[in-house]
């Protein structure tokens, strides 16, 4: 496997423009000659699927929800970043570029990052074009408002409903050109396989997730835009139906999977209540604007909140950090919450809890005012905790939230695999080891409005593509693979439930390689995945028929990934013997328990290939190299 990123030379802010004069285009009556399979509806699919269909091409849209609007982009609160500077306070594309790169803790490509930051503005008003409701000030300009890692405010928002408005806007653009013939979408399908004719993926394998039945679709190329891996963790902000399946399979297939262990830990979700939850609900980091972050002074003090006066409070992020204060990056804010726990000065029943509390705000600025920027924030977390944000602190702690790390994309959002190519949180190439709050559902228009457009024209311009459909001779066999799987999986008749197995897993990577990690505890989880996996495939419980709707059928499978994912997570956190980002070995830290990068050893990109069943993964590096950002200990103090 070779890796070439294919960057463009010359200027940082001329690649985007040499890449797209370069690239070879598609005469508009070809582009109908060509069929596209997207796979996911959340913004990256839907986005993509709407800008391709609306240039020519044929595309097949698959999502595992019953419609395209229910993706779990719809999840994501807070907002949207954007380097407009409409406040005046000092953006612009450099600055976001910067602090990007700053926040990733200098693991991400250069040119990706410039890119992102370059075709910002332009999501903005593409939205606002669509009709995305955006907040406005009294005189009607959009409003912005901070997020962590930043001393600027450039995150345009919807109240805390950001992801579900602009997933609505691109639901709108697809569903027009399904009305006009160009978009056909497969709903509750779930992909299964990717198949790959001659070295270029040509089509999917997928399962009908309502009547079981197996089907094959052929294309030209495939997009996927699935999202991250972070239910591996088991308890997670993702829902439920997020997984690592499609990644995965395609990881088997050939594609290279960069920096796996590079997964984000929210601050700001509400604790965990009890082994019930299936899943943890996030807070949106937008509530630091005006929440202030703090914990007892005194370790063990149990009394409530109103009972703690100011000088018995700790406002550790405002005393560590005080150039950010409560808006440093999660990372950073995930990891004062922890010290502060590990001291014996977490709040709530369980000890597990730091305070977020607006009661400054709330009197400064009257509690309509924070309604009208937070109310369905504060209606959901009154709703979940039974305790009212608007009298009380909020209660948080820090959760698995995003994944980082995805599939290894070039330049062009291409995998190793020609003709596969991956958007959004699915591939690894804009974050770096942390991903600033508001930048994902940047990075997910980013790449299906402004970028896969070109690059996926420059390919079928180059390429040659004979004619490919279901009756290929590389179809069978995937089916027949997808259908041995199922089998066996049914076929078990153990005593234990997949949840049993994937609750297992999950406790194991969050103590082990979670928050904070540790070549012991890594080691240890790296022997002990394969065991429970080997239990798994002797004893786990799948009841049933493959025939028809099936849950725990769906549940299993996903397990069955997730338990061979974990293993090359852990692997990628252990080859890494440096802290960076979300990814913090306790071994290499300040003497102020910061993160201590190692840039001589790893400043790179991990990608991961797959040696075949039963073999060590193949490990290839991408160095990164800074020529316009000086590599430097990140400082937010």
């Amino acid at each position: 496997m070779k890796l070439d990123a294919r960057i463009p030379d010359g200027p940082l802010e001329g690649k985007w423009d040499k890449a797209r004069f370069e690239l070879k285009l598609v005469n508009p009556a070809n582009k109908r000659k060509f069929e596209v399979i997207v796979v996911g509806t959340g913004l990256a699919g839907a986005s993509a699927a709407a800008s391709l269909a609306e240039l020519g091409y044929n595309v097949k849209v698959f999502c595992i929800q019953d419609s395209p609007r229910r993706a779990h982009s719809i999840a994501a609160q807070g907002g949207i970043n954007a380097a407009k500077n409409y406040p005046n306070d000092g953006d612009s594309v450099r600055r976001l570029f910067y602090d990007t790169v700053k926040g990733g803790d200098y693991r991400a490509r250069e040119a990706n990052v410039y890119r992102l930051a370059q075709v910002s503005n332009a999501i903005i008003d593409h939205c606002v074009a669509q009709g995305v409701p955006f907040a406005r000030d009294y005189g009607g300009t959009l409003d912005n408002r901070s997020f962590g890692g930043a001393q600027v405010s450039r995150t345009f928002y919807a109240r805390g409903q950001t992801g579900q408005q602009l997933l609505l806007g691109a639901y709108s653009s697809l569903m027009r050109q399904v009305g006009m013939g160009s978009v056909k979408v497969f709903s509750r399908r779930e992909m299964m396989d990717v198949v790959v004719v001659d070295g270029a993926a040509r089509g999917i394998v997928v399962r009908d997730l309502v009547t079981g039945k197996i089907e094959s679709h052929a294309a030209h190329a495939v997009l996927l835009c699935t999202g991250g891996y972070g239910n591996t963790f088991f308890l997670s902000t993702n829902a439920n139906s997020c997984n690592v399946g499609a990644a995965w399979v395609s990881y088997k297939r050939g594609a290279a999977f960069a920096n796996p262990c590079f997964t984000q830990i929210h601050p700001t979700c509400i604790p965990v209540s009890g082994e019930h939850q299936s899943k943890l609900t996030l807070m949106s980091e937008s509530l630091r604007n005006d929440g202030r972050v703090w914990v007892p002074k005194n370790a063990g003090d149990r009394r409530s909140p109103a009972e703690i006066p100011e000088r018995d409070r700790d406002y550790y992020l405002e005393r560590i950090y005080p150039s950010f204060g409560n808006l440093v990056p999660r990372d950073v804010a995930s990891r004062a919450a922890k010290r502060m726990i590990d001291e014996g000065r977490g709040v709530g029943k369980t000890g597990l809890a730091v305070y977020l509390d607006f009661a400054d705000s709330l009197k400064r600025q009257g509690e309509a005012v924070i309604k009208e920027k937070y109310g369905n924030l504060f209606d959901m977390y009154h709703h979940l905790t039974d305790e009212n944000p608007y009298k009380v602190p909020m209660r948080i702690y820090p959760a698995v939230h995003y994944a980082m790390g995805g599939l290894w994309v070039d330049y062009n959002l291409m995998t190793t695999i020609p003709g596969l190519f991956c958007l959004g949180e699915a591939n690894f190439s804009d974050h770096g080891g942390n991903r600033l709050g508001a930048s994902a559902l940047m990075q997910g228009l980013a790449d299906g409005y402004f970028i896969i457009p070109y690059t996926l024209g420059g390919y079928f311009g180059g390429a040659k593509l004979p004619k490919v459909d279901t009756s290929h001779p590389a179809f069978a066999p995937a089916e027949a693979g997808v259908r041995d799987r199922m089998g066996k999986l049914l076929s078990i008749k153990g005593k234990r439930t997949p949840a049993s197995f994937h609750k297992e897993l999950g406790k194991l990577m969050w103590d082990n390689c979670g928050m904070s990690r540790n070549a012991k505890g890594l080691s240890e989880a790296l022997a002990r995945i394969p065991k429970i996996r080997e239990e798994f495939w002797k004893n786990v419980s799948v009841t049933g028929s493959g025939d028809l709707f099936n849950q725990t059928l769906e549940r299993a499978h996903r397990v069955a990934d997730y338990l061979e994912f974990a293993e090359l997570l852990v692997r990628d956190a252990l080859e890494r013997k440096e802290s960076c980002g979300g990814h913090f070995r306790e071994e290499s830290q300040t003497p102020d328990n910061e993160a201590k990068r190692d840039d001589a050893n790893f400043c790179h990109v991990a990608a991961w290939e797959h040696a075949g069943p039963g073999k060590d993964p193949v490990l290839h590096k991408e160095p990164l190299k800074f020529e316009n950002i000086h590599l430097a200990q990140r400082n937010y103090a």
